[in-house]
């Protein structure tokens, strides 16, 4: 089996240099382990006692906002470790390859057998802990042989997992080179344990710990604040095309009674460009309300006439461009950069996660830290904390345009209804913290 494993991984490394011609984020991939620092040997840093290593790896941004209130607690509570931070992707790496908290951060190299040992051998970690879905064979084959603790925190498995399937034996008998596993859910302990892996504990998941940070430290924005400008503001957070539609659709319906700030997944140039270009909507674009004049009826005309002259003067800016001489005036605000958007959640009256009508909703968690009602699209049956805010009817799933129009109006016209869900989404994250000391307290 390892035979078949190596081979997919060096076609796995083959698919994406090939991308790279012509994908941005494979290009990135490739072009950041050439001209990411090297490696090389640490000959002052031993195993054990003052000057050990922590090594912790993340795949991405979001697993990294996953583990770092583990990152941040272990460098408390051991101010003498050194610790290196890896990426497999491009997002994270780019992003938080300045990390402060770290000594070290690197791309994690392809999972091949020379390259674990490689990195093994340079880096000589005293343990390795392993954000949420990563299993690389080869690298946890190299920790196993040399005996290092090995953790995998914030751990979700399902039964359909592929570990668990009737081709899933090889696989699963790697996970068995893991010291420990702390999982979000009973359930995924018992998966676990069912298949004879006993070295698991239910510590529950560290994103609550780190959304529950956030909203206690939130960094402010005087500039979005005098945008906002004293009225509701719908934020809609890591979106996509498809949810772009909808909420062009509420902007043409309501744009009147609320302000906008859209925060789209990718930000690079060519995405910001056309998002932009999608919200400059001629006027004669925007639905009205039906209101029919009357020649006695002069206060309907100029009723009518005002919403008129209220979305002609709809404008966008961005993120990057807001001053403060077109804070106030702008209706619309596109977010050019990430590394804000769960601060500027605190702004917001509604929140929409993107995400639902498309591969699946993206972290709603951070939307409930502040206390905002959410919405999203109809993909978040894999999502456990969207489904239980659901039920608690702090978060709302809606399924077309007129949905999102409807939701968003009654969460805005329902003072009772707001309240509730605001109510449900800070007592929901305040009864799922803690995850963070059950897992420092047993590595």
């Amino acid at each position: 089996m390892w035979l078949i494993y190596d081979l997919i991984i060096r076609l796995y490394g083959c698919s994406i240099s090939l991308a790279a011609l012509f994908n941005l984020k494979a290009k990135k991939w490739v072009q950041g382990r050439r001209s990411a620092p090297s490696l090389s040997p640490s000959p002052n840093l031993g195993r054990d006692g003052v000057g050990a290593i922590a090594w912790f790896h993340c795949a991405s941004l979001g697993e990294f906002e996953q583990g770092r209130p583990v990152i941040e607690a272990f460098r408390a509570m051991h101010p003498d470790w050194k610790i290196v931070l890896t990426f497999f992707s491009p997002s994270g790496y780019e992003v938080r390859k300045n990390y402060p908290v770290a000594d070290e951060v690197f791309y994690l190299p392809l999972d091949t057998r020379r390259n674990a040992r490689k990195f093994i051998r340079l880096v000589r970690p005293s343990m390795a802990v392993f954000v949420k879905y990563e299993f690389w064979f080869r690298h946890l084959d190299e920790l196993y042989k040399n005996n290092i603790p090995t953790y995998v925190i914030s751990a979700n498995f399902r039964k359909n997992h592929h570990f668990f399937r009737w081709y899933g034996a090889w696989a699963r008998k790697q996970l068995h080179k893991v010291t420990r596993f702390f999982v979000q859910h009973e359930e995924s302990a018992r998966l676990l344990k069912d298949h004879g892996i006993e070295n698991v504990t239910v510590s529950g998941d560290t994103r609550f710990d780190r959304v529950a940070e956030i909203a206690a430290h939130a960094k402010t924005f005087p500039l979005v604040e005098k945008f906002a400008a004293g009225k509701p503001v719908f934020l809609a957070g890591s979106t996509w095309p498809a949810d772009e539609e909808l909420i062009l659709n509420l902007i043409a319906a309501h744009g009147d009674k609320m302000k906008f700030i859209i925060a789209p997944h990718e930000v690079d140039e060519r995405r910001i460009s056309g998002l932009r270009q999608s919200f400059k909507i001629p006027n004669s674009e925007f639905r009205i309300p039906n209101i029919k004049l009357s020649t006695q009826n002069s206060k309907l005309r100029t009723q009518n006439s005002e919403l008129r002259t209220q979305n002609s003067e709809l404008r966008t800016c961005l993120f990057s461009q807001l001053t403060e001489d077109n804070a106030l005036s702008s209706n619309i605000l596109i977010i050019d950069n990430i590394g804000h958007l769960a601060h500027l959640y605190q702004y917001a009256t509604i929140a929409y996660i993107g995400g639902g009508f498309g591969a699946g909703i993206h972290n709603i968690l951070e939307a409930a830290a502040f206390g905002k009602p959410v919405i999203f699209g109809p993909k978040y049956h894999k999502f456990r904390e969207a489904i239980e805010l659901t039920e608690t009817s702090g978060a709302f799933p809606i399924y077309n345009s007129q949905q999102l129009n409807t939701r968003t109006i009654e969460l805005l016209q329902d003072q009772n209804r707001w309240q509730n869900a605001s109510v449900a989404c800070l007592a929901y994250i305040q009864q799922k913290k803690g995850a963070t000391g059950k897992i420092l307290s047993l590595i």
